[in-house]
């Protein structure tokens, strides 16, 4: 039986390994999805074939017509022009640098095309269909290689005067020195609290000579998820680590909840899914280091979509 609603979008999420694609209908939920490799390495043409490919199996695997599309929405890491559906600049995928995806695949379409951040579409799909359901101000941010976040103030998705804006992982903890950080600074949160600064931290105990869990259980490498493991077993070096990721979260959202006054933060990535190991250290931060007024009106929670917030966030894109 062939689909024919006109509520039907398509939302794509481009990541560094893969590209997920999506069929989403009115109510937010996914009517199909698939996922193709990103091939970063064969040039950004490769992966726009890849995507438009992927795009009209779904048509085909779903039986559905171009003219029940309402159009199409890309979320993508790094700096976006929403307005002009350029990728300015994506620093986990090389070679995409100032392309203009929205005009390429709308001519290949004929359809509608849009653009924007991946965090900013999973703050969407969070605030519509996850988390932040009911609420008007939200934050929401992830916690992966790098932090991320999407600002929703009276309902409506925050992008700035250069569509910039939401750099929370670029909040300064540290005036002087610091870490240097991947956008070249140093004294970032990101460089203070995001997966590779677990992951550092990690080694840096191991190599204080410190008896670690979580040096058993590499393998080989150490990563986020085996600190987080090895956490949960009991080690102390471990949960330390989390602890202080946590506080380090938690004072670069004080800033935050001080400036805008939002009712919920939401947190996912990666990271996000040690769970209470790093929630509860970054409330507790957050309830000493934010002011009374704004601190008492707001709750960290978790985001509930996972995976699927990025494209049922880019399909939000067209109505965004």
């Amino acid at each position: 039986m062939v689909i024919v609603s006109k509520k039907l979008k398509i939302g794509v999420d481009v990541g560094g390994t893969n590209v997920k694609v999506a069929l989403t209908d009115k109510s937010g939920s996914i009517v199909y999805s698939d996922t193709v490799p990103t091939r970063a390495e064969m040039g950004y043409e490769y992966t726009i074939q890849n995507i438009i490919t992927a795009i009209n199996n779904l048509m085909k695997e779903s039986k559905v017509s171009k003219e029940s599309i309402e159009g199409i929405g890309f979320g993508f890491p790094g700096q976006i022009d929403c307005d002009n559906g350029i990728v300015r600049l994506a620093p986990n995928i090389p070679g995409w640098v100032d392309i203009p995806i929205a005009d390429i695949v709308s001519k290949e379409f004929a359809l509608p095309v849009k653009v924007d951040n991946d965090v900013r579409c999973a703050a969407l799909a969070e605030l519509n269909y996850g988390a932040g359901k009911g609420t008007q101000n939200m934050i929401c941010i992830t916690v992966g290689t790098g932090i991320g976040s999407g600002i929703i103030l009276n309902g409506k998705l925050v992008r700035g005067a250069s569509n910039a804006a939401g750099e929370l992982g670029h909040i300064k903890l540290q005036m002087n020195d610091g870490p240097i950080c991947g956008c070249g600074d140093r004294g970032c949160l990101e460089a203070f609290a995001s997966g590779p600064s677990i992951v550092a931290l990690a080694e840096e105990y191991i190599k204080g000579g410190k008896s670690t869990k979580y040096r058993e259980l590499a393998n080989p490498d150490i990563t986020p998820y085996i600190v987080a493991e090895a956490a949960k077993q009991g080690d102390v070096v471990a949960k330390k680590i989390f602890e202080i990721i946590g506080n380090y979260i938690g004072i670069g959202l004080a800033s935050v909840v001080n400036l805008l006054n939002p009712e919920k933060v939401v947190i996912g990535g990666g990271v996000a899914d040690a769970g209470d190991l790093l929630f509860v250290p970054i409330k507790e931060t957050l309830k000493k280091r934010a002011m009374p007024i704004q601190g008492s009106a707001v709750q960290v929670v978790h985001a509930e979509l996972g995976n699927t917030a990025g494209v049922i966030g880019a399909s939000l894109l067209l109505e965004n």
